[in-house]
């Protein structure tokens, strides 16, 4: 019996992903425990969020899509027909289509980690925009990608929405959009959803809903290890945890032990004590000067911003130019 439950987790841990696995466990070595949010999204992952999505709480893609349908032509008039649409962490692409009706693109690109979630999505559009093509990317964009190479040098587009911009430190925001820069090329623009710094009222309820589904996409995490790096993680032993970080203007989502834990992944033993957190994402909020200085100083000059009427979240293009080295 030891001998095949061995073989098991040898077989189990033959497939993951070797990024995965380093992540996961090095997060929970860490002091404080952190795991990135990036693991988030397995199959079962995305479909949370997709859900999230559509919760009266979560104000930001009702917004943003608000957002793209009052102002998708104002964008269009300074993007210029003909454009590659490149769409960092496409997800199920539900806006995706009022943009590419906008714009009229040569082609487009989705970008997403969920492989499964992306060719799905993917063929919806694909029937959606006969006439379009569509060459999805399954990869990380949060590591070097090529895009691929039948898209030739047509002028790019970037898409990155869902202020996901605001899952990284300011340090990492800024070298993830000067690497979109560098992916998208010289004269790229890119579109990008800023959440503005609002009321906790408004803010924290996004992130902790009442019916509980931020909660389980937060606990699918475990759910994750436990499956793909052969972990004992006791799933019902932890709680999600919603928190405003006023000083870091960022909401943080943490899984918090109700209890001493002890538990192994992938071969390794950990404990937790009760009371102390796994923190697994951040959702970083901006003014409108702190956007602006941001895409800035990442190589990108705004040329166009639209917001809600409430100024609750926004939609800002901008294009890639050479980072001055004097005023």
């Amino acid at each position: 019996m030891m001998a095949w439950s061995e073989a098991r987790s040898r077989a189990v841990l033959a497939d993951v992903n070797p990024e995965f696995r380093r992540d996961v466990l090095a997060g929970l070595t860490a002091r404080p425990r952190a795991i990135p949010a990036r693991w988030f999204y397995d199959r079962r992952g995305s479909e949370l969020f997709e859900e999230i999505t559509r919760l009266p709480e979560y104000y930001l893609t009702r917004l943003e899509r608000e957002i793209l349908g009052r102002h998708a032509a104002d964008i269009a008039v300074l993007t210029g027909p003909g454009r590659v649409v490149v769409e960092f962490g496409s997800g199920s692409s539900a806006k995706t289509p009022l943009l590419l009706s906008a714009v009229a693109p040569s082609a487009y690109v989705p970008i997403d980690i969920s492989g499964e979630f992306l060719r799905e999505s993917s063929a919806r559009l694909a029937r959606r925009f006969p006439n379009l093509p569509i060459h999805p990317v399954e990869g990380d964009f949060l590591r070097p990608l090529q895009l691929p190479p039948m898209i030739g040098a047509t002028r790019r587009l970037g898409f990155f929405p869902g202020s996901t911009i605001g899952n990284m430190t300011a340090t990492a925001a800024v070298d993830l959009l000067r690497a979109m820069a560098d992916t998208l090329d010289e004269g790229a623009m890119l579109l990008i959803g800023i959440d503005r710094i609002k009321s906790e009222d408004i803010l924290m309820p996004a992130y902790d809903d009442a019916r509980g589904v931020t909660a389980e996409f937060n606990l699918n995490l475990l759910r994750r290890i436990n499956r793909e790096l052969d972990g004992t993680l006791p799933v019902n032993a932890f709680r999600h945890v919603a928190r405003w970080n006023d000083t870091e203007a960022r909401v943080e989502m943490h899984l918090e032990a109700t209890r001493d834990l002890s538990f192994t992944v992938a071969g390794q033993s950990f404990s937790i004590p009760r009371g102390r957190t796994i923190h697994t994402e951040n959702s970083h909020k901006y003014g409108p000067r702190d956007a602006r200085l941001m895409l800035r100083a990442s190589g990108w000059t705004p040329i166009g911003e639209w917001t809600d009427p409430d100024d609750l979240f926004a939609l800002l293009l901008a294009e890639a130019r050479p980072v001055p080295t004097a005023p």
